[in-house]
């Protein structure tokens, strides 16, 4: 009877702990059912991004001057603060939901962790050229979820410091 008392309890044991492991991939980032969303890999949970524009003030980006020895990356903290309303409203592929709680693109460049992440880089500059060719924060997040961003040219944005945003125009 000891016997099957143990076997029973090993065999609950191992139940359990399989069971375990299966949660993690449902851990991941809530999906929510936006536009766009059916073309991207269904495999991918979407990260986190706000469907709303935000109510109240945003937190302020990280300055880009202290990144002048690297031009991409003080571009690239340079646009985010000219877009941070849209930033905010988008979700960053390297998945910093998950291992640093961001909330959206926003938070990444709210923090120095924008600095170290190539997508989270051609996410913003995505969005900053979206923005400028007049996309609104919604279409934009159909282009991050079909991948679009991943065509970005960050070459450009090495080459030379962009001007002030309210520098004139050439």
């Amino acid at each position: 009877m000891k016997i099957l008392g143990k076997l029973w309890f090993a065999l609950t044991l191992l139940a359990s702990a399989s069971a375990l492991l299966g949660i993690p991939q449902f851990a991941s980032s809530a999906s929510q059912d936006m536009p766009g969303m059916h073309e991207q890999n269904t495999a991918e949970p979407t990260p986190a991004f706000h469907a709303e524009p935000p109510t109240g003030t945003l937190p302020a980006t990280m300055e880009a001057s202290i990144y002048s020895d690297n031009i991409e990356i003080f571009n690239a903290y340079l646009v985010a603060g000219r877009v941070k309303k849209v930033l905010y409203q988008q979700p960053c592929y390297c998945h910093c939901d998950r291992s640093q709680g961001h909330g959206s693109l926003l938070d990444c460049f709210v923090s120095r962790h924008g600095s170290g992440c190539d997508i989270c880089i051609k996410e913003a500059f995505y969005s900053y050229e979206q923005t400028r060719k007049g996309k609104t924060p919604a279409q934009i997040r159909e282009g991050i979820l079909r991948g679009d961003w991943k065509k970005v040219d960050t070459a450009k944005y090495a080459k030379a410091y962009l001007p002030p945003a309210n520098a004139p125009a050439n």
